[in-house]
């Protein structure tokens, strides 16, 4: 039997992609305007104030406006990378991020995990309300609460030390020990709100997969390993991804409420810099200079870590 010969694929002509677009436009009308809202937003306030950017790059005055004040080129970036006081910003800013997802970044899927395996719905679903409630807290709140907990006068951490024979412990002003600090909190206010991520992405795992296991005679250890953890691959990769993109992005909200001078060494990151040398000192130029610097590096990262996955993982966000 003689076959036919394919015949090659053209490429759609600009006339014809139009065509299709403005028959799709017409035929999910409804649909394309339940997307305007959304778009609108986006281009408001996400892309209009892009325009700031240009202050980078000037000698900005408040006064004289974007248009009056006067072009200075490189020389922002220049200052932000001769000055020590960056690059310990800059570093500070590495390791809590880096800290917060060794420490942080397991443990919503731990949980999920384990929530996973509870068959009580009623129980299951009081220590979900319990794991993810903090997350509505405001920092404000949370920043109370560890003040109250740790306070050298009279907090409970610090007065089970004395009773255990102790000294009681600064936390709040200690050098040392202010970055755990922040990592515990950040654990408690935010990991269970993450979980809710993973028990959706669980609830697509086909129970099937477990029934077949169980007749293997595999155990519930093994399931974990050979169902589950590949089950959730997809979805640890994305949020992966987009953690690291935003991994100068070490909780300003978090850091601006609960730190302070004594700790600024260890403490201070991009976000509080920014905000402590643009509105403290008023020299926007410089800190909108910092603010891009921490975008294209963000921006960099996301696109070499999609990269890499899709290399090596044969998986990515896009």
């Amino acid at each position: 039997m003689k076959s036919t010969p394919l015949k090659p694929l053209t490429p759609v002509s600009r006339k014809g992609y139009w065509s299709k677009l403005r028959a799709d436009v017409v035929k999910d009308w409804d649909l394309y305007v339940a997307l305007m809202p959304g778009l609108i937003f986006l281009l408001i306030f996400k892309y209009t104030p892009m325009y700031g950017i240009i202050i980078a790059f000037k000698d900005f005055n408040i006064f004289q406006g974007f248009a009056a004040s006067p072009w200075v080129g490189l020389a922002n970036f220049e200052r932000l990378f001769s000055s020590p006081a960056f690059f310990n910003v800059f570093k500070n800013t590495l390791l809590i991020s880096i800290y917060k997802i060794v420490f942080l970044f397991p443990l919503p899927i731990i949980v999920a995990i384990l929530m996973n395996e509870l068959r009580n719905m009623i129980f299951k679903r009081t220590i979900q309300t319990i794991v993810y409630l903090p997350h509505f807290l405001s920092w404000v709140i949370v920043s109370g609460l560890f003040l109250d907990l740790l306070s050298t006068n009279g907090g409970l951490i610090n007065r089970m030390i004395a009773a255990l024979g102790g000294e009681p412990i600064a936390f709040f002003m200690n050098q040392e020990i202010f970055r755990s600090v922040l990592i515990t909190s950040a654990g408690w206010k935010e990991v269970g709100w993450n979980t809710i991520v993973y028990l959706a992405a669980l609830a697509g795992i086909d129970p099937q997969l477990y029934e077949a296991a169980k007749i293997d005679g595999a155990n519930k250890f093994k399931q974990i390993i050979h169902i589950t953890l590949p089950g959730l691959t997809p979805i640890i990769l994305l949020m992966f991804i987009l953690r690291l993109g935003n991994i100068l992005e070490a909780g300003t909200e978090q850091i601006l409420v609960m730190y302070n001078p004594m700790v600024y060494s260890v403490a201070d990151v991009i976000g509080t810099y920014v905000y402590r040398i643009g509105l403290g000192e008023q020299d926007y130029s410089f800190s909108t200079a910092v603010g891009l610097f921490d975008s294209v590096i963000g921006f960099f990262l996301i696109i070499t870590g999609n990269a890499l996955a899709r290399k090596y993982l044969q998986r990515g966000i896009w």
